[in-house]
């Protein structure tokens, strides 16, 4: 995510961090790279310039000339400015209304709208507890209807049946009018989409806002389109009370220039932002942690939250009595950790938060992928019980039998061998009295790329 962005920034300020003394010059180069790094990420103008503009009126005053250590100062500046261009902390939905509360969901064709109603949908009832209908006002696009009911399904929403037939108005308010028979807490109504911005359809969306009054109103932009998504976000806001923004596709966004032009722009919170394909993949938009991640320290609030809510504790408590005994670490316990990471996002999430991330070279960052992750789950499940409770028996005839029943090739199999042994030594330490402060020790705060380019 903005890795681009990333990049460039973490370059730029890496200069600074060592430096016992600011000058005027040296602050100068440095917005100058700023100013060009988020140009090149398509941050809107008029955002980039009040942005260098604050940065550099800060820079020059005395909080950063007479701090022990002005580089670190500067770079604290830049962090601040960034968070407060996004909007300074995390604005949750307001769902504060007798129920159902009522939320409308606005946006173009293509952002990613339908796929949001139902990832909002699971959020809220998985972390809300909430009960949730969806309804599909969009008659436009049969399919769209249909795409709702099978996502409804999936994430055990209620889903309320429409018709191209019918009038988009009259679907929102007997949608509104059976979520309340039902005792259901919150209705997402979703709106047709189109290519551009057009009278029909703002005409359309109004009748809709009017007829239901929805407490929040969320206007689902690409984020792929950069400062694009500003401008069609401010268009939008003209037309329509909105109340947040759903900034989608993160995940494959390398410039974040919507992410850091919105707020600016339409004085409108992002709220929540799409880091996946999948319903799961909705994350409450955190403008401190995004800069963090940005600048490149992580996001280790968010790993551990996503730990706390998707790591199976059970399993994980088994695995740690199993060590304290003296029982060694298996390939089957393997596996299970290389399942714990798919179910946190896969291990590309993981390591988009994880810090100093951006000083690791591209090329290996490109070697951790969740493909490589089923591979190495394919060939541990191709081996007996015996050969993973005891991998030290599998030699020549027995790779080959793995390699095979895989459907890959022996060197993939050393490799995986390579980078258990290598997981089983740091267990080891970590099962020892004091072993996971050593080993912290040891690594001296660095993620070390082992083997086949895993994280170990």
């Amino acid at each position: 995510m903005f890795d681009s962005l990333s990049e460039r920034l973490g370059s730029t300020l890496q200069k600074l961090r060592g430096q016992g003394r600011i000058t005027e010059a040296n602050v100068k180069e440095t917005l100058r790279e700023v100013r060009m790094a988020l140009l090149e990420a398509d941050v809107a103008l008029p955002v980039v310039r009040e942005f260098v503009d604050r940065v550099k009126e800060r820079a020059m005053g005395q909080d950063v000339l007479t701090s022990l250590t002005p580089g670190q100062a500067l770079v604290k500046v830049v962090n601040d400015e960034l968070t407060a261009v996004m909007g300074e902390a995390n604005e949750s939905l307001n769902l504060n209304a007798q129920p159902p509360a009522v939320i409308l969901m606005a946006g173009l064709q293509g952002a990613g709208k339908t796929t949001s109603v139902a990832k909002l949908a699971r959020w809220l009832k998985e972390r809300e507890k909430k009960s949730v209908m969806v309804a599909s006002a969009d008659v436009y696009r049969p399919a769209a209807i249909e795409q709702l009911k099978t996502l409804a399904n999936e994430v055990d929403a209620h889903f309320f049946p429409s018709q191209s037939d019918q009038d988009p108005v009259d679907i929102a308010k007997e949608a509104v009018a059976q979520a309340k028979l039902q005792f259901v807490d919150v209705v997402i109504i979703d709106t047709a989409g189109r290519l551009h911005i057009d009278d029909d359809m703002m005409t359309e969306i109004k009748h809709i806002h009017d007829a239901i009054n929805p407490i929040e109103t969320l206007f689902t932009v690409d984020s792929m389109t950069g400062q694009d998504a500003a401008n069609t976000a401010k268009a939008f806001n003209d037309a329509l009370p909105l109340t947040g923004v759903i900034l989608t596709k993160t995940d494959g966004d390398a410039r974040g220039g919507a992410a850091l032009s919105i707020r600016h722009i339409t004085g409108k919170p992002i709220k929540f932002m799409g880091v996946g394909e999948k319903t799961d993949a909705l994350e409450p938009f955190h403008p401190d942690r995004v800069v963090s991640r940005i600048l490149g320290m992580g996001d280790v609030l968010s790993l551990v939250e996503e730990a706390q809510r998707k790591m199976d504790k059970g399993a994980a408590d088994k695995l740690a009595g199993k060590l304290k005994k003296g029982k060694g670490f298996d390939l089957e316990d393997f596996r299970d950790q290389l399942r714990q990471m798919g179910n946190m996002g896969g291990i590309g999430s993981m390591l988009d938060k994880m810090p100093g991330m951006s000083n690791i070279p591209a090329a290996a960052k490109n070697q951790v992928n969740d493909k490589e992750l089923g591979k190495l789950e394919a060939i541990i499940n191709s081996m007996t019980k015996k050969e993973r409770q005891r991998p030290d028996i599998i030699k020549g005839s027995r790779k080959k039998r793995i390699a095979a029943g895989s459907g890959t090739q022996i060197q993939d199999v050393n490799r995986l061998l390579k980078q258990f042994t290598q997981m089983q030594k740091m267990m080891k330490k970590m099962s020892q009295k004091g072993g996971l402060a050593k080993m912290m020790r040891g690594l001296g705060g660095k993620m070390p790329m082992g083997g086949g380019g895993l994280p170990f």
